[in-house]
């Protein structure tokens, strides 16, 4: 009888360390979340969290509230991944043009006009995929680190590295842009000051 008790108890406790186990199971990795500039594809800002914190979490931590040409505030693009109606009613609340893209649900399907609206809208939201495409290319989707801190660093430094690539692309191309217009404004005899 006392081997029938130890045997019980043996698999009571494997079933608490399975338990304990799952417990302590954790989604591994961390997400860049970055407010980027759709005119430069610069990032404006960026939040690192771990894998598991949804996109909409980090939502009102990103917002610009740079103010255009025109004295308004900039529109918001993002996937439908970060509407709700909350989210709706405090860009609403902040004066903040909201170009979320609308989502579907099972009992009502997207209009053809949301749909439209949604394929204008990602237009420009696809300038941030060129962002992580680009990190992507430098090897900046492997992230080898222990902890939040050191993923936080890592990923804020890949951050800078791409603005710094990308601010020398947009040089190049705005000196090839001012050469092309000199040498037009030569080639039509305007008067070249230097």
């Amino acid at each position: 009888m006392g081997q029938a008790g130890s045997s019980s108890q043996a698999s009571a406790e494997r079933y608490r360390s399975a338990l304990d186990k799952e417990k302590r199971r954790e989604t591994h990795g961390y997400k860049n979340h970055i407010n980027a500039d759709a005119g430069n594809k610069l990032i404006q800002s960026y939040s690192v969290t771990p894998a598991a914190v949804h996109d909409s979490q980090v939502f009102d931590e990103l917002l610009d509230p740079t103010i255009d040409a025109h004295g308004n505030k900039r529109a918001v693009y993002a996937d439908s991944a970060y509407r709700s109606e909350a989210q709706e009613q405090r860009l609403a609340d902040a004066d903040i043009e909201s170009q979320v893209c609308e989502k579907g649900t099972r009992g009502k399907p997207l209009t053809e006009e949301q749909k439209l609206s949604n394929r204008t809208k990602s237009k420009v939201r696809s300038r941030v995929e060129h962002v992580f495409g680009a990190q992507a290319a430098m090897g900046g989707h492997v992230v080898r680190t222990i902890g939040l801190q050191r993923a936080n660093v890592k990923i804020g430094l890949m951050n800078l590295v791409y603005n710094m690539k990308r601010l020398i692309q947009l040089i190049k191309l705005d000196a090839t842009a001012a050469k092309r217009d000199l040498t037009n404004h030569h080639r039509e005899g305007a008067p070249v000051v230097a």
